[in-house]
């Protein structure tokens, strides 16, 4: 019976709701759950049709992002970005203000399509630290986002590969057949790495993109230099 019991609890342990995985992953519940329709995750139904998926297939994909040098969070804790080791970003000629703000053109309309409050709550404080002036919209989804982009036509549109409705990639390619579309300025954030944007790739060439572990590090001068590029336009 102690044998058994062992069996029990060692297993238990191996398996994840798609709520705690995706908090382990840093992302939303349905991100997860395409990335299990991708099988990229292993997952499976329990008798009471309840999806579980394996803690270990989680913690494979989060090493294979990070070059296994990166502890798996906890999924008990509350989702953060996963960290890669410190590389100093490229020299980038944008100068700043007394207050460490970048300095860029004031008045410029930003439109974030990302289903992850995490990442959402990330890029608003950014944005509020660098550039105070500027206005900020959020979709949670692709098909919202459309929408927005519509109503709002942003100067610059930052967009998530993974996303409910439809996916960033293909949000883009039909962006891309309106002719208001010229206008803008995109910018593209992910966690997936290089291998796992091969799928998309077809939207992505000479695309502004940021590894969202780099986030904090590369949007702030990336949208000063949108910005700036949009203003001389």
């Amino acid at each position: 019976m102690k044998t058994e019991k062992s069996l029990d609890t060692s297993a238990a342990t191996d398996q994840l709701t798609t709520f705690e995985a995706a908090r382990m992953l840093g992302m939303a519940v349905r991100s997860v759950q395409l990335m299990v329709d991708r099988n990229e995750l292993q997952a499976w139904k329990t008798p009471g049709g309840h999806r579980r998926i394996s803690r270990r297939s989680v913690e494979q994909w989060l090493r294979s992002r990070s070059g296994g040098s990166v502890p798996v969070a906890d999924a008990s804790l509350p989702a953060v970005a996963v960290r890669e080791p410190f590389r100093q970003p490229p020299a980038m000629p944008i100068p700043e203000l007394a207050d460490g703000r970048v300095q860029a053109p004031g008045d410029m309309k930003v439109l974030l399509i990302e289903d992850s409050i995490h990442f959402q709550n990330l890029v608003s404080l950014l944005v509020e630290q660098h550039f105070p002036a500027w206005q900020l919209h959020i979709a949670n989804d692709g098909i919202t986002g459309l929408a927005m982009y519509g109503q709002i036509q942003p100067d610059i549109l930052i967009v998530d590969i993974l996303l409910p409705g439809i996916d960033g990639a293909t949000l883009i390619t039909t962006l891309r057949s309106h002719p208001q579309f010229a206008r803008s300025r995109l910018i593209v954030v992910t966690s997936l790495d290089e291998s796992q944007r091969a799928p998309y790739a077809f939207a992505l060439q000479g695309v502004n993109l940021i590894h969202k572990p780099r986030l904090v590090a590369e949007l702030p001068a990336l949208l000063a230099q949108s910005a700036q590029a949009r203003a001389a336009s």
